[in-house]
């Protein structure tokens, strides 16, 4: 799980623009606002990988994805959503997976859940 977050914090600052369509338009500073999210991502994904911060780590996960959660909500309720590089033909079914992506967030919640049992010895 460490990985993947590191992975996905990263890419905020590899491709900020493609972040900042997502965030809702009454959110101030777009930019910044991805950026913060990135270091965030990247920072509790090292987090987990270690036992001494892995529990308090997923506690600050639980709490991005929740954070982060109107963003996902803007993409699959925003009429002006901007799917920017998608191509045309593939644009219909976006409606099924932007919605199909706000109980995905229920999953990845469940996941970093999982790394605050104190028992837990995962990696």
């Amino acid at each position: 799980m460490g990985l993947s977050y590191v992975l996905a914090g990263v890419l905020h600052f590899v491709a900020p623009e493609t972040y900042e369509r997502i965030v809702p338009p009454q959110f101030p500073r777009p930019r910044t606002l991805v950026y913060l999210s990135g270091i965030a991502e990247a920072g509790l994904g090292i987090g987990v990988l270690f036992e001494r911060t892995r529990r308090r780590s997923a506690w600050g996960l639980i709490a991005l994805l929740v954070a982060v959660f109107p963003a996902n909500v803007y993409m699959a309720t925003g009429d002006d959503f901007d799917l920017g590089d998608v191509p045309a033909q593939l644009r219909d079914p976006r409606d099924a997976a932007l919605w199909a992506r706000l109980p995905l967030q229920a999953v990845l919640v469940a996941w970093a859940w999982w790394y605050t049992d104190e028992s837990s010895g995962r990696e």
